[in-house]
């Protein structure tokens, strides 16, 4: 057996006995991943009612989910993928790469008044070398941040998953620059030997995109 296939085998012994596996599966959430945003969320109070949220990359749709039974019967939630996700009430799904222009202009005329929050839970296909993911990693972050500059009101909040490593540093200045509040945050459902970890950027106060 190739290491490959024992390390394919070895993950999905782990996953299928993973604690917030399970739970999500219980509860009716399409994964594991919902336990963090909604960590974050009752630790930084960061969903509300009549809230316009933009989910990027949200396949299978586990944060779209939290999102909405958060915002409850007011306010809206967009969710964007290339990838086909299944529709989930109350939420918007928009298909197509978030950096296309056409779908910065999909999200604006759905969310109809500006956006107050954007999510990414995105991370790269990985390759399982350091030195290939960390930068593609990276310029998701990087793309998800301009995506934000684009669609949030002033004052609006970003959070988003990065992995530790080379250009986290220097993505942390650009987000301080840009945000009045900006706080790092390890959800217990994260797993202890992953490297990544969410970035909550509050308080939107300068745009790249502003001119004037």
């Amino acid at each position: 057996m190739s290491k490959r296939k024992a390390g394919s085998r070895r993950w999905l012994r782990e996953h299928e006995r993973d604690v917030y596996v399970q739970k999500a599966r219980g509860e009716g959430y399409r994964s594991r991943a919902a336990y963090k945003l909604k960590e974050i969320d009752r630790r930084d109070r960061l969903l509300r009612p009549g809230m316009r949220v933009v989910d990027l990359g949200a396949a299978p749709g586990g944060w779209s989910q939290v999102v909405r039974e958060r915002l409850g019967t007011r306010g809206t939630v967009i969710a964007v993928d290339v990838l086909e996700m299944p529709s989930l009430a109350g939420v918007t799904f928009i298909q197509g790469d978030f950096t296309d222009t056409n779908v910065l202009r999909a999200v604006q005329e759905a969310a109809a008044g500006g956006v107050d929050l954007v999510l990414s839970d995105m991370a790269p296909n990985m390759s399982g070398m350091r030195a290939i993911d960390q930068p593609r990693m990276m310029y998701l972050a990087e793309c998800a941040l301009a995506f934000a500059e684009q669609a949030l009101n002033p004052g609006g909040d970003l959070l988003l998953k990065v992995f530790h490593g080379e250009g986290f540093d220097e993505f942390l200045r650009m987000l301080r620059a840009r945000f009045a509040k900006v706080a790092i945050r390890k959800p217990d459902a994260s797993r202890d030997r992953s490297s990544e970890t969410y970035v909550l950027a509050r308080g939107l106060v300068y745009s790249g995109s502003q001119t004037g």
